[in-house]
Formats: structure tokens, sequence, C-alpha cells
């Protein structure tokens, strides 16, 4: 299994013939590596319906005719758009051909805006998604504030690789993650959600110092773990 990140909060899973992406921010993302015409994709699983998550998903999915799992309400408005869903809620999880997903929870909003029109289209409960192929447990924490119950997710998971925001202001900053990633006791840790935008410049170095060693690890764009 292949899991490489492309920037932002957008990760990429290749395992079992398939290709999966998680939140696909390409169009518009100056950080990510990917061309949004090149992308090849199976599975899009989104955290949450902000435009700098949904991203070209909508496209993607038509072109590829990719399944999008996704929040509900997030998943309908797509659906409604053509796109080809599977609706999921906080708590629950389902066995897909390409592995099992569970929606954790995550503190943060979700809708998605349309600028030209100047509306906002409420897209339900945001999440973090554990995604489980082969024994690997992966964890896309999605946009969130630090949170107790990661302890609990950490306690009932055993966690490979854990991406986790640390871009402050929108989620959680960096000292927030340290205390994320203690409760959540993954292999490894790796920061997302950072650099993309002034407001959310962050060191991840410093960030990955601040772990146990051997635990952090600061991916480049593009830079593929091996599971």
């Amino acid at each position: 299994m292949k899991v490489s990140y492309h920037g932002h909060s957008v990760v990429k899973v290749e395992a079992n013939g398939k290709t999966i992406l998680f939140d696909p921010f390409i169009t518009g993302n100056g950080l990510t590596d990917l061309k949004a015409d090149d992308v090849k994709v199976d599975v899009i699983l989104l955290t949450h319906g902000h435009n700098d998550h949904v991203g070209d998903t909508v496209d993607l999915a038509l072109k590829n005719d990719a399944l999008v799992v996704a929040p509900f309400e997030l998943a309908e408005y797509l659906g409604w758009q053509g796109v080809k869903v599977h609706e999921m809620h906080i708590g629950g999880a389902h066995e897909f051909d390409f592995g099992r997903v569970k929606l954790t929870q995550a503190f943060h909003g979700s809708s998605y805006t349309d600028y030209e029109t100047k509306t906002i289209v409420y897209t339900g409960m945001p999440s973090g998604i554990l995604l489980t192929i082969d024994g690997k447990t992966i964890f896309h924490a999605g946009d969130t504030a630090l949170f107790s119950d990661m302890k609990m997710i950490g306690e009932l998971n055993d966690i490979d690789v854990a991406f986790l925001p640390i871009g402050d202001n929108f989620t959680m900053g960096p000292d927030d993650a340290v205390l994320a990633a203690n409760w959540l006791n993954a292999c490894t840790v790796v920061p997302i959600h950072f650099n993309t935008f002034p407001v959310i410049e962050q060191n991840p170095q410093e960030f990955v110092s601040k772990l146990p060693e051997g635990v952090g690890k600061v991916l480049e764009v593009g830079e593929v773990i091996d599971l």
C-alpha cells in the first residue's frame, strides 16, 4: 500500500489496484503537485463540505466514474450533481470492496460556498475518517479542533498513519496537534493543512520535533509512505 501527501489536506492511497483520494482540493491549491486533468481515481473520501476540501470532487468523480463517500448531507448535495455517492454519518462504518471506512467526530464547520451567487449550502457535520485496508489503518482528521475523544479513537484503533491539521486559525494549531498525536498514539503522524494560505502558515518541522522520536514525519508534496 502506498500513501502520499499532495498539499493542504490532499492524501492519496493506492492499494489493491484502487486509487483513493481524501479531500481532493487541486485546482487553486498552490502547494499541490497534482493536475486535475491527469488524476485517475476510483474512490473519493470527503471529510466535510468546505471548498478547500471538496475541491475538484465533482469533475473527478464524473470523469472517472468514481464513488464519493461523504457525510450524509454533503453526499446528497453532490449526488444531485450526478455524482455516484455513498452517504455515511459520524460513528458509522461500512465495508467497501476497497476497505473499511468509519467516520469520527471533528469539531469544525461544513458548508459549500458559491461565490458567484453568494450562497452558502449547509453540508451537515464535519468528520474525520478512519480507512482500514489489509489490516492497516489510516486516520485523516479532516479540519478539527482538539477534542478529548481523540483519546478514545486512539484506544479503539491501531492507527498506522494519522494526518493531523496544524495550521491554527481554522483548525488545531501545532501545540494542540501535539496533544492529539499523543492521544491517538499512531505509529506515524503527518502534519497537513498548513502554509496553503498566509493565515495558516506554520513550521511543520517544529511540530514534528515536539513528538516522540520517530513518530512525526513531514512529507514533501508527492512523497510516499509504504505501509
